[in-house]
C-alpha cells in the first residue's frame, strides 16, 4: 500500500469489528487467542517484508529516501504501525507504515515506480513459495503423523500454513487496482493514467471506493478464489 490511512479506514475498522462481534468471532476467547498467536508471525513477516521490498527496490533504483528513513530493513519495528496492526488482529483489516519515496530521484520515473509497486506483492508471493518449500521439508523430515497428531507439530504446521495463506492474501489484496493499493499504481504506470483526469478522480475518492468494495464483499469475492487457486497449486506441486 502506498499511502497513509485516514479516518475513512477507521470507519471501516469499526464496521468490521462490529460484524466480527455479531458473527461470534470472539465467543470463545481462548480459541480466538490461540488462532491469533499463530497468525501473528505470518502477519509480521508479510507486512515487514512487503514494505522492505518497496524500500529496498526504491533505494536500489536511486531514491535514498527509504534508506534515510531507516526502512531498508526487515526489522518489523520499522514497518509495523501499532494501530494498524491492532486493527488487523481484531477487525481483519489493517496496515503497515507505508514506504515514502521521491520519484524525482528515479532515472526512469514511470518504469521505476512500476518496479517499486510490483516489488511488494512479488515479495509476498516469494515468501509463500519459500514457506511452501519449508512445509515440504517438514513433511519429509518429521512426517505427516507428527505434524497432524502432536500439539507441537500441529502448532508448527498451522503457523507455516498461515504464513503461506496470509502472504497470498496480502499479494492479491494489494493487486486490486484501487487507491491506495499497489495494484492501482501498477495499472497507472502501465497505462500512463497520471495524464488523465480519471486517474485523479479515482485517486481522490479511492479510500471510499475501497471501503465500499470491502463492505459489500467484492474484495472477498476477488481474493478468495485467487488465494485458493494459488494455495492449491503450492499444495499440489510443492508441499505434497
Amino acid at each position: 500500500m502506498r499511502s497513509n490511512f485516514n479516518i475513512t479506514f477507521w470507519i471501516l475498522v469499526v464496521f468490521l469489528l462490529y460484524n466480527s462481534f455479531r458473527a461470534g468471532q470472539f465467543s470463545d476467547p481462548m480459541d480466538w487467542l490461540m488462532r491469533t498467536l499463530m497468525m501473528i508471525p505470518a502477519i509480521v513477516i508479510g507486512l515487514s517484508f512487503h514494505e522492505f521490498a518497496h524500500a529496498l527496490t526504491a533505494y536500489k533504483l536511486g531514491d535514498p529516501t527509504p534508506k534515510m528513513q531507516g526502512r531498508v530493513t526487515v526489522n518489523p519495528l520499522a514497518h509495523i504501525d501499532p494501530l494498524g496492526f491492532a486493527a488487523l488482529i481484531f477487525a481483519g483489516f489493517g496496515w503497515g507504515v507505508p514506504v515514502q519515496i521521491n520519484p524525482s530521484n528515479f532515472r526512469h520515473r514511470r518504469r521505476d515506480e512500476l518496479i517499486v509497486s510490483v516489488a511488494g506483492v512479488a515479495m509476498n508471493l516469494l515468501i509463500a513459495i519459500v514457506f511452501a518449500i519449508i512445509a515440504k521439508i517438514l513433511v519429509l523430515t518429521l512426517g505427516l503423523s507428527f505434524l497432524s497428531t502432536s500439539a507441537l507439530g500441529e502448532a508448527l504446521w498451522s503457523i507455516i500454513i498461515y504464513v503461506i495463506t496470509i502472504n497470498l492474501v496480502l499479494m492479491i489484496f494489494n493487486l486490486i487496482p484501487c487507491p491506495p493499493l499497489d495494484g492501482f499504481s501498477i495499472i497507472s504506470e502501465i497505462f500512463n493514467l497520471r495524464q488523465t483526469g480519471f486517474y485523479w478522480t479515482l485517486y481522490r475518492y479511492g479510500d471510499w471506493i475501497l471501503i465500499g468494495l470491502i463492505i459489500f464483499g467484492i474484495t472477498g469475492r476477488i481474493i478468495s478464489p485467487c488465494v485458493n487457486f494459488l494455495y492449491n497449486i503450492l499444495l499440489t506441486y510443492v508441499i505434497f
